[in-house]
């Protein structure tokens, strides 16, 4: 068959001569659980006492952020096999794919935030080299999907006119031309004119299934007056006909009133049924004597749907459904993708998660769900967007955390046997980053900047307080000792996490001990060659949280009193309309219960479009008494999060 080449497509094997695909990357990580959404306290310890028990606990539906590149090869060791119905929506050659507009609380002004570094990266990588790269990232992103897809299964693309042609060659290569269902043809808007030339209204969805055996329910549109002003009318009202054969026939087909089917065909219905339908009139007789069944308006589900989809209308930027993302797709649409290739039950798969479109309808209609974004914000959004639909299960947030740290690690500074080296290296290679000097023979502090000295958290493990004490520690023995001697009395902490409240707890541990603090999260675009070569590279302060806490007998009240977000990352023109400190905070949700094994949102408030405004307190009352630790977590208007303990006594 015809076969589209680009560069980067083949390589040549040293061992054999031979010129080979270029396979995707197949990178299998760990998944790791960060927060569980809407889960009962019976849920919760149900499924711990299963975990413990070795036995298998209830399917959560999961929410993933991260690179679909390491995603897409992680999944396959659990799902290989097992995906019944797989929409995406990837890059149309758009940057708009990466970047929402937001409407600052309590204020009238809006701002669009653009990209994140990783975002543009991603961006890059799909685009840098023009066609090339793109056709290179959707094949190997094709094939992993494939082997997830199940052999019933169903995938959908959405794509417009820049690449929908280019990808439908890939499709054909990778799921065979037999297995090509449908380019849907979907009229998203009136379009706008164009100087020379048609205007662009229209998207592509490619329609391929695994095998010649997969999952389909036919749809019905709504049936136009056009339509039924053509039909016949009888004193049991309106009504069209439709033949009484069928494809199928049985190897003897019977006559009935002395008339066969046409060759090649049988009869729809049993001969006794057939007479039933003639006794009660149902049955139309042509001139020709051929026999046709009624089928009155009241009894007919509605137009089949067809490949032209014309009545599903797109989301107006106005529209109290619309989430701010450029690229979002209506409901209706996806409803239709996941009535027609699915059943209650069957898992749906979305790698291009954008604004939780696909979840939350897959969640609305009974599926089971995975979807993944790159984006933090999207993460935030889509989870939001989960939350509102009505009776949604428990689902959890993952990412691949540390395992996609440590592997980068070993790739880029040696494996276990250079340990040392190993560490040195990562450490040296952070400290350029920041604009640090490294220095020799410390333990836990590694740099200095300004004067003030540097410690460089690990791949492994979040910054703790008792790293603070040993950092405090190793600070005073190195007061005036030399070229490595600090010459202010700070120090500044990089971390991939951090402990929980580490902010406040650190500072205080550090100020004990005369010693200024700062805490900068080690960004993920470090892992990234293109973002460190360009220089993209940069590290940001956490933000703090204040809570008030009031205790009455087994009732406790939690208030948001405060949230100060570090600023060099916020657009100027948000800065200047954020006059309270509440505009920032967009979201936030409590365990009340915390039991150090993951965030459990068991209460939340966020804002909508309809519901603009944030409530500032909440009051728990708990069935036992007993020492619980609550936490506090809260992601502000830019998609990031914060969080904060406290520890009560319940009488």
């Amino acid at each position: 068959m015809t076969e589209l080449i680009w560069d980067g497509k083949y390589t040549d094997d040293p061992k054999s001569g031979k010129r080979l695909k270029t396979a995707p990357v197949r990178v299998a990580l760990p998944f790791q659980t960060i927060e569980t959404v809407n889960e009962s306290a019976a849920d919760r310890d149900r499924t711990a006492s299963l975990f413990a028990s070795g036995r298998e606990t209830e399917w959560r539906n999961r929410l993933i952020w991260g690179d679909k590149k390491y995603v897409l090869p992680s999944l396959l060791s659990e799902f290989a096999g097992k995906v019944d119905l797989i929409y995406i929506d990837p890059p149309f050659d758009t940057g708009a794919n990466f970047s929402f507009t937001r409407t600052i609380p309590d204020s009238d002004e809006t701002f669009t935030k653009e990209p994140s570094v990783i975002e543009q990266k991603a961006y890059r990588d799909t685009w840098g080299k023009g066609l090339d790269s793109y056709l290179k990232w959707f094949y190997e992103t094709a094939v992993l999907l494939r082997e997830l897809l199940s052999e019933t299964g169903s995938i959908y693309v959405h794509l417009d006119y820049n690449v929908g042609h280019y990808a439908k060659v890939i499709m054909d290569e990778i799921f065979g031309l037999e297995n090509f269902k449908n380019c849907i043809v979907w009229k998203r808007g009136p379009g706008k004119s164009h100087p020379r030339g048609y205007g662009h209204n229209t998207d592509y969805i490619l329609f391929y299934t695994k095998s010649l055996e997969f999952k389909w329910t036919k749809q019905y549109g709504e049936m136009s007056e056009e339509y039924t002003e053509s039909f016949k009318e009888d004193e049991h009202g309106k009504y069209v006909t439709t033949p009484l054969h069928s494809g199928k026939p049985p190897k003897v087909v019977p006559e009935w009133r002395g008339i066969k089917p046409p060759s090649g065909r049988g009869w729809a219905y049993k001969i006794d049924t057939l007479e039933e339908f003639d006794k009660q009139g149902r049955i139309e007789w042509s001139s020709g004597g051929i026999p046709r069944l009624k089928r009155y308006l009241s009894e007919i589900e509605g137009t089949v749907i067809q490949e032209l989809w014309v009545d599903i209308k797109p989301i107006l930027a106005k529209s109290n459904n619309h989430l701010g993302y450029a690229t979002q797709k209506p409901d209706d649409l996806l409803e239709r993708v996941i009535k027609a290739s699915s059943d209650e039950g069957d898992l749906v798969l979305d790698c291009f998660c954008g604004s939780g479109t696909t979840a939350a309808v897959a969640e609305r209609l009974g599926r089971r769900w995975i979807t993944c974004d790159l984006g933090r914000f999207a993460i935030h959004t889509a989870r939001k967007r989960l939350l509102g639909v009505a009776a949604v299960k428990p689902f959890v947030v993952q990412n691949l955390g540390k395992y996609e740290r440590q592997a980068w690690q070993v790739a880029e500074f040696g494996g276990k046997e250079q340990a040392v080296a190993r560490e040195r290296a990562y450490r040296e290679f952070l400290l350029a980053l920041f604009k640090a000097r490294a220095i020799e023979s410390g333990v836990w502090l590694h740099g200095v900047k300004n004067g003030r000295m540097v410690h460089v958290g690990g791949v492994d493990a979040p910054v703790s307080a008792g790293d603070i004490t040993q950092v405090a520690i190793e600070f005073k023995k190195r007061m005036g000792t030399g070229a490595d001697a600090p010459t202010e009395t700070g120090v500044d902490i990089l971390g991939w996490d951090f402990a929980f409240e580490l902010n406040e707890v650190g500072k205080q541990t550090a100020a004990n001990a005369g010693i200024n603090a700062r805490f900068y999260k080690i960004p993920r675009e470090v892992l990234e060659k293109k973002a460190v070569e360009q220089g993209d590279i940069r590290f940001f302060e956490l933000a703090a949280l204040s809570v008030d806490v009031k205790q009455t007998k087994r009732s406790v009240t939690l208030a948001l009193t405060d949230f100060v977000i570090p600023i060099d990352d916020v657009p100027e023109d948000v800065q200047r309309a954020i006059k309270h400190w509440a505009q920032w905070v967009d979201y936030w949700a409590v365990d009340w219960d915390y039991k150090g094994d993951t965030f459990h949102n068991q209460w939340q408030n966020y804002r909508t479009k309809k519901s603009p405004d944030l409530q500032k307190l909440v009051v728990n009352t708990y069935a036992e008494p007993g020492t619980y630790v609550i936490l506090v977590k809260v992601i502000d208007i830019l998609g990031n999060d914060t969080t904060k303990t406290v520890t009560v006594e319940v009488t």
